[in-house]
């Protein structure tokens, strides 16, 4: 349910509502019993939860240190490299 700002035309009291967005409008000041008016809010900012989005995966923590996801992908280019270096030795020159 969403917070409704409200500002009273009286008074100028400014105060939240906590409504389901079905339940009617405010129409008095809980202060002074005026009329009051419903102010537009910016809205909430996007909120992250679980795997596969940047900021919860990829980004850098604050602390500086790599997150999980890089570590792994450096440790599987390391096996990849040295797999690699082995093959080359055990090919004969070609002459």
């Amino acid at each position: 349910m969403p917070t409704y700002d409200y500002k009273c035309l009286s008074c100028e009291h400014h105060f939240e509502v906590f409504q389901s967005m079905t339940a009617e409008l405010v129409s008095n000041c809980p202060k002074c019993n005026g009329k009051v008016k419903r102010l537009i809010g910016t809205g909430a900012g996007p909120i992250f939860k679980g795997s596969g989005f940047y900021q919860t995966d990829y980004k850098n923590s604050s602390t500086g240190t790599p997150n999980n996801n890089r570590n792994k992908t450096k440790e599987t280019k390391e096996v990849k490299d040295s797999s690699k270096k082995s093959e080359d030795k055990t090919k004969k020159p070609s002459k």
